[in-house]
């Protein structure tokens, strides 16, 4: 595995590549970073130059200046920048949850960059017929952590979402995983932060991405808020949508699995 560090417009992203073949980016969620991603990159290294990072703002890519409100445009740019260093030929990308909202805002405007867009659980609450109250819910969750802290507010955000937060980490996990959930930690309260009221508001570009080459995916064990959004956002695109293996975070805890998944919807 090589490791380094790439300088994006207001910051520094560190990244992984592993393996060797077309391109593979993945971008994570809020609060996870490539480590993440590193079981599921080496299922796939036989087959795909698997890009991992951590987006801007978590712990190892740090802003150039203060933190402020994150856009998902922003996101998807600093996406883009990884792709145009790594190979001319368009790539393939997997994404999930608000990962997949940057995904999708990348590819509907820069669709020639992308040879195959998996879309996995995008939380579109916008779409959602009480969109209403997640715009609040996102706000009250910052109220929260600005009176009580990080841990309040990611309870109050879980109990709503189903969500959970990280869990501490174990002395007796591998030491890899210790170091992501620590990590993890500091990452939530940024994504908590400055992320969710943002981020929550995004509509996803249906004109530009329903020619696109998409797959939205579900985890096969996902069930409520993160399976909503996902058939709100196949309805709003006029796509179906297909299972991948596990819950939420498959990716993790099925790598060989999700990753065999993953290929055939890449090469379908």
């Amino acid at each position: 595995m090589d490791t380094g560090m790439f300088t994006v417009p207001g910051a520094e992203l560190y990244y992984e590549v592993r393996g060797s073949g077309p391109v593979l980016l993945t971008i994570l969620g809020g609060g996870g970073d490539a480590a993440m991603a590193g079981p599921l990159a080496e299922a796939l290294a036989g087959r795909y130059t698997v890009i991992t990072y951590d987006r801007r703002g978590a712990t190892r890519s740090p802003l150039a200046g203060p933190p402020s409100e994150q856009r998902i445009e922003e996101h998807a740019d600093d996406a883009l920048r990884l792709l145009q260093a790594a190979d001319e030929e368009p790539a393939n990308v997997f994404a999930t949850h608000s990962g997949a909202l940057i995904a999708l805002d990348l590819l509907a405007r820069h669709p020639g960059r992308i040879r195959r867009l998996v879309a996995h659980e995008p939380p579109a609450f916008e779409l959602l017929p009480d969109a209403a109250r997640w715009r609040t819910l996102a706000q009250e969750a910052v109220d929260v952590y600005l009176r009580e802290g990080i841990g309040p507010a990611l309870r109050k955000f879980g109990a709503e979402t189903g969500v959970l937060a990280p869990p501490r980490p174990d002395p007796g996990l591998p030491a890899w995983v210790r170091d992501m959930l620590t990590r993890m930690s500091a990452n939530m309260e940024t994504s908590l932060r400055y992320e969710q009221r943002s981020f929550c508001r995004y509509v996803p570009d249906a004109a530009a991405l329903r020619p696109a080459p998409l797959v939205l995916a579900c985890g096969a064990g996902t069930r409520g808020l993160m399976r909503d959004c996902t058939l709100a956002v196949a309805a709003h695109l006029g796509v179906e949508t297909v299972e991948l293996p596990g819950d939420y975070v498959g990716y993790l805890r099925l790598p060989a699995q999700f990753a065999a998944a993953l290929h055939e919807r890449l090469t379908a």
